[in-house]
C-alpha cells in the first residue's frame, strides 16, 4: 500500500509532540503501557456483555522484550486489538482518541477505567525510535493489520498474519548520540526501573524475561571458587496493587510507614499518615505524610515541594507543586485521580481545572488533620510545630495574608504564663475581661524577651504576653491584623493604653514640665531618636526603647540583614523611668552640667540599644564614656 500522509497538520504537530510536550524521553514507555492497559480494559468490558467471549482478568497481561542486536523494543498485549479502520482513525490522526470514543459509547455504570489513549501519547514513541510498527488483530476479526511509520512523512497499513488477538508495538530504537543515550532503552534493568517508576500500579501484569545468575551446584563451598550459570526468568515488573486504594482498616501502620520510607527515601517513620478517598467534584485517592523531620534543604531555595501525581495508577508527575500550597509544602505523598488525562504536559497541567479542585480539597484535608492533631495529640503536634511552624507562619505572611484563615489557628507561640506553646485561640479564651489587646514581645530568644524592660507593666497588670522569636513573626501578625476581634499590640509600641486617665494626665504634665530637658537630650543624640519622654511602662528599669509607626525595632533588625533592603529604621523613642533615681540625676545635670548630661544621654541610649540586642555604633566611645565616669 502507498504511503499515506497524517491528517490534522501532522508534520508540524508530530514535531511538536516529539520535541516539546514531553520533558523526559523515558515517558514513551509509560504511554505505550497505558495504551495496552486500555486495550485490555476494553476487552474485559466486552466480556461482561458478550456471551461468546469467556475471559477473566487473570488472562490479560503486557509483555515487554528487547533485541539489542536489531535494536528492537517490543510491547505486546492481548487486549481488544484494532481493525484496519481503527488503525487508520486512531493512528492516522494525531490526538484522535479511540479510548475516548469507546468510553463515551459505553456509559452503562460499569467501571470502564480508560487511562490512556492512542493519539497524543502514542507518538511519544518517535522520541526514541527511527521506526514504529504496530501489528494488531481486533476481537471478532480473523484478519490482522500492520501499521508502520518512520515519522511525519506518513504511514502505511497492510494486511498481515497474527495468531492471537491484541496489539504488538515494535520500536526500532535510535542510535545513541553524544547528546542522547538511546541504548538505555534496550537494557532490561533500565526498562524495569521505568516500569517501576511510572507504571507500577497498572492493574495487569507487565511481564519481561530477565537474565539472572545462579550459583552452580557444588561451587562456593569446601574451598571451591563460586561459579555461576546464566539463565532467563520471566518476571512481573509491577506490583499492581496501590496501597492508597486500600481501605483504612486494611492498610496497617507498619505498611504505611514502610511505604513512606521506601518511596520518599526517609530513614524515620512519618509523624502522621493520611489516607483519603474523595468523590464528588473531584474523585481521587490520596496518601499523604507529615514527616517527623524537615529535609536538610527544606528552608532553602533548592527544595522542591509537590506531591506525586497519578492518573489511575500511572505516574504523571513526580513532584506536582500545584497540588500543595506553600504553607503546607512540607507534606509528602501522592494523589491518584481518574479525572486527569494521562497525556498531558507539565505546562498544560498547571491550568487544569480538575487539578485546582483536587488541590483545594487536599488543602482542606491537611488542615483538618492538623486541627485534629492539635486537639487530640498535643505532644505530637508540638513536635510537628517545632519542625514546620516557621513554614506555617510564612503562610500567614505570604500572598498578603490571603491564607490567614487557613493557617492562623495552627500557629503557636511561647506564653509568658508558663513558657509553654499556646495558640491564638487559647490565648484569647483566657484573656481578662478588661484586656483590650493581644500583647506580644519580640526578640532573639525567650530568655532575652523575659528580661526586656518593656514587659514589666504588662506582666504587672496580669496580662499574658506572647513571645515572638522568629524573624517572620511580626511581619505575619501585621497581615493578620486582628484575631477574634482583638488587635495585636507590641509591648514596645508607643502607647500600651494601660494607664488610668489620672496616670496619663500626670505623665503628660511631667513630660511638659521637662520639655527643655528632653529637647536637649534629643539634640545630643543627633537625630538617632524621634523623641524622648517619660515612660509609664517601666517599673524597675531606668530606660528602654519603644517604637512608633509600622516598623518595630525587631523588624528593623530583620530587615537590616537582608541584602538590598536599604537603611530601614524604626522610629525610635527613648523612654525614661520617672521613678528611677537616674531621672533625678538627669534633671540636676540639666541645671548644672549640660555637657555631662549629653554624655549620660548617650550612655543611656547605648544601654537601651544593648538591651534590645542592637549593636551600638561606636563601642570605643561607649567604653571611654563609662571609664570617664569611673575615675
Amino acid at each position: 500500500m502507498a504511503m499515506k500522509e497524517f491528517k490534522a497538520e501532522s508534520k508540524r504537530l508530530l514535531d511538536l509532540m516529539i520535541n516539546s510536550i514531553y520533558t523526559h524521553r523515558e515517558i514513551f514507555l509509560r504511554e505505550l503501557i497505558s495504551n495496552s492497559s486500555d486495550a485490555m480494559d476494553k476487552l474485559y468490558f466486552k466480556s461482561l456483555t458478550d456471551d461468546k467471549l469467556s475471559l477473566s482478568k487473570g488472562d490479560l497481561r503486557i509483555f515487554i522484550s528487547t533485541d539489542k542486536e536489531k535494536r528492537l523494543l517490543t510491547i505486546q498485549d492481548n487486549g481488544i486489538g484494532m481493525t484496519k479502520e481503527e488503525l487508520e482513525d486512531n493512528l492516522g490522526t494525531i490526538a484522535q482518541s479511540g479510548s475516548r470514543e469507546f468510553k463515551s459509547e459505553n456509559e452503562t455504570g460499569e467501571d470502564v477505567n480508560i487511562i490512556g489513549q492512542f493519539g497524543v501519547g502514542f507518538y511519544s514513541a518517535f522520541m526514541v525510535s527511527d521506526n514504529v510498527t504496530v501489528i494488531s488483530r481486533s476481537y471478532g476479526s480473523e484478519q490482522a493489520y500492520r501499521w508502520e511509520s518512520s515519522g511525519a512523512d506518513g504511514y502505511e497499513i497492510n494486511p498481515c498474519e497474527k495468531e492471537d488477538l491484541g496489539t504488538t508495538v515494535i520500536l526500532k530504537i535510535k542510535e545513541s548520540t553524544g547528546e542522547h543515550n538511546y541504548d538505555e532503552f534496550l537494557e532490561q534493568y533500565r526498562i524495569q526501573s521505568i516500569v517501576k517508576k511510572y507504571s507500577d500500579y497498572i492493574r495487569y501484569p507487565i511481564v519481561m524475561k530477565m537474565e539472572r545468575s545462579k550459583l552452580k551446584e557444588g561451587t562456593g563451598v569446601d574451598g571451591k571458587d563460586p561459579e555461576y550459570d546464566t539463565h532467563i526468568e520471566e518476571e512481573t515488573l509491577n506490583s499492581m496493587i496501590p496501597l492508597w486504594r486500600k481501605a483504612k482498616s486494611e492498610a496497617g501502620e507498619d505498611e504505611l510507614n514502610n511505604f513512606y520510607k521506601e518511596k520518599f527515601m526517609d530513614y524515620e517513620n512519618p509523624l502522621k499518615s493520611i489516607l483519603s478517598k474523595t468523590e464528588g467534584a473531584a474523585t481521587y485517592n490520596a496518601l499523604l505524610y507529615i514527616p517527623a523531620k524537615a529535609p536538610y534543604n527544606y528552608y532553602s531555595k533548592d527544595y522542591e515541594k509537590g506531591l506525586q501525581l497519578y492518573s489511575s495508577g500511572v505516574l504523571i508527575m513526580d513532584k506536582c507543586s500545584d497540588l500543595l500550597p506553600d504553607h503546607f509544602s512540607f507534606v509528602k505523598g501522592l494523589v491518584d485521580s481518574e479525572d486527569l488525562s494521562l497525556n498531558i504536559s507539565r505546562e498544560m497541567l498547571q491550568h487544569d481545572r480538575q487539578l485546582k479542585i483536587i488541590a483545594k480539597s487536599i488543602e482542606k484535608k491537611i488542615k483538618s488533620e492538623l486541627d485534629k492533631m492539635l486537639v487530640s495529640e498535643r505532644e505530637e503536634y508540638e513536635k510537628f510545630f517545632s519542625v514546620f511552624g516557621l513554614q506555617l507562619k510564612f503562610g500567614l505572611y505570604n500572598n498578603y495574608g490571603m491564607d490567614k484563615e487557613t493557617v492562623q489557628d495552627l500557629i503557636m507561640f511561647v506564653s509568658s504564663l508558663d513558657n509553654k506553646l499556646v495558640t491564638l485561640k487559647e490565648y484569647v479564651s483566657r484573656m481578662k475581661d478588661e484586656q483590650k489587646f493581644i500583647y506580644y514581645a519580640a526578640g532573639e530568644s525567650v530568655s532575652r524577651i523575659e528580661h526586656l524592660p518593656q514587659t514589666e507593666l504588662v506582666k504587672d497588670k496580669g496580662f499574658e504576653i506572647l513571645y515572638m522569636t522568629d524573624d517572620i513573626d511580626e511581619f505575619a501578625l501585621q497581615m493578620i491584623r486582628e484575631y477574634d476581634g482583638k488587635q495585636f499590640k507590641s509591648v514596645s509600641a508607643g502607647d500600651l493604653d494601660l494607664d488610668t486617665d489620672e496616670e496619663k494626665e500626670d505623665l503628660k504634665k511631667q513630660n511638659e514640665d521637662n520639655k527643655e530637658l528632653f529637647e536637649l537630650m534629643k539634640e545630643s543624640l543627633d537625630g538617632k531618636v524621634a523623641g524622648i519622654r517619660l515612660s509609664g511602662r517601666l517599673k524597675s528599669h531606668p530606660v528602654c526603647l519603644s517604637s512608633e509607626g509600622h516598623i518595630s525595632l525587631e523588624m528593623e533588625k530583620v530587615l537590616s540583614k537582608m541584602p538590598g533592603s536599604g537603611d530601614v529604621k524604626a522610629e525610635r523613642v527613648l523612654e525614661i523611668n520617672s521613678a528611677h533615681p537616674i531621672f533625678t540625676t538627669l534633671k540636676t545635670l540639666h541645671d548644672k552640667d549640660k555637657d555631662k548630661l549629653k554624655t549620660y544621654t548617650q550612655l543611656l541610649y547605648s544601654q537601651a540599644l544593648l538591651i534590645e540586642g542592637i549593636s551600638i555604633e561606636d563601642p570605643v566611645a561607649f567604653s571611654n564614656a563609662v571609664c570617664g565616669l569611673m575615675v
